[in-house]
């Protein structure tokens, strides 16, 4: 059998779980890491482009994909072998295990490689009112933690928590940072911050609570745009240090 992205390699994987009553978890594995990454994606690929009668959605995280489905519409396509099942959940559970076998056999199934994208940071200041912390808690400079975070190329593992928020990996820990003890209530859009060993950057302004060492001018969500996320599922990300005269023109061009 031809091995493909999807053909995890572990034990135990695929596994399918009911999540409430109207859609299956398939677990991946159980670390966030680079191949359940790729194992996730390349399965929420094959099943967007294979839907079946009452799918509605896929939705990738770190490593899982949440298949949403419409159980009347699932019940009302039930082929004749499908209509001995007990349940839609079982019927649901069929055909993604199909869908699943087919990618896994498929050497052609593994997804494109995402894009890089640029994103300018300025750091400190009134935008970063949490770098200062970041230093002092690893026994490092705010220039040392600018320089290694701006250093790396960053993996979108997942969107989440609010629209368009990118959970990136691949940050060193040299710079990680537990999130603060009181969140604040409401954080600038385009904040970037970091919580343990992640980074981020809030696409809204919301409450929160990880460290923020800086703001980019740049808009991650655009509810009207064909494509209201700037950043997707399997991209990467650089962080681009700017100043803060820098980020005023950024935000004059974005008006």
């Amino acid at each position: 059998m031809t091995k493909s992205a999807y053909d995890q390699g572990r034990e135990g994987y695929p596994r399918l779980s009911p999540l409430g009553d109207s859609a299956v978890l398939v677990s991946l594995g159980s670390a966030i890491d680079e191949e359940t990454h790729r194992r996730v994606t390349a399965a929420a690929a094959w099943l967007k482009a294979r839907p079946f009668p009452g799918l509605r959605e896929c939705v990738p995280s770190y490593a899982a994909v949440a298949v949403h489905y419409d159980p009347l519409a699932v019940k009302l396509s039930r082929s004749g072998a499908e209509l001995r099942h007990a349940t839609v959940l079982e019927t649901v559970c069929s055909r993604v295990e199909r869908l699943l076998e087919e990618a896994q056999t498929d050497a052609g199934s593994a997804p494109a490689h995402g894009r890089t994208v640029d994103i300018p940071v300025c750091y400190g200041g009134e935008h970063g009112p949490d770098l200062s912390f970041v230093a002092a808690h690893n026994g490092i400079s705010e220039d040392d933690v600018i320089a290694i975070h701006s250093g790396e190329a960053y993996l979108v593992y997942m969107l989440g928590f609010a629209p368009g928020f990118p959970y990136l990996g691949g940050m060193p820990e040299r710079i990680a940072a537990p999130r603060r003890s009181t969140p604040r209530t409401v954080i600038p859009e385009g904040s970037v911050g970091i919580a343990g060993g992640q980074t981020g950057v809030y696409p809204l302004a919301t409450p929160g609570g990880w460290q923020l060492i800086g703001r980019t001018p740049v808009k991650l969500f655009q509810p009207d745009a064909p494509s209201p996320s700037l950043l997707g599922p399997g991209d990467r990300v650089r962080f681009i240090p700017i100043t803060s005269e820098q980020y005023k023109r950024y935000r004059e061009v974005e008006r």
